[in-house]
């Protein structure tokens, strides 16, 4: 499986994690394919790539907005 079709795998599934531990996981999987996708991309400069990117980068910031929490009230 090419690191293109595990990136589009990612994308497209359910994001539910219930543990930190899960949350924690799935970040680390999203860089590890974001930097995957961009070696790619600095080859061929396909706009898809840069697509999946971006669609990748956005579940990423989700789940890091999820395991930073919310601020403390001062």
């Amino acid at each position: 499986m090419s690191i293109v079709d595990k990136a589009i795998e990612f994308s497209e599934r359910k994001h539910k994690f219930i543990t930190t531990s899960d949350r924690i996981l799935a970040s680390r999987e999203a860089k590890d394919l974001i930097l995957g996708v961009n070696e790619l991309y600095k080859e061929n400069k396909d706009p898809k790539l840069m697509d999946i990117m971006k669609a990748l980068t956005v579940i990423k910031q989700k789940i890091e907005k999820r395991l930073k929490g919310r601020p403390s009230a001062a």
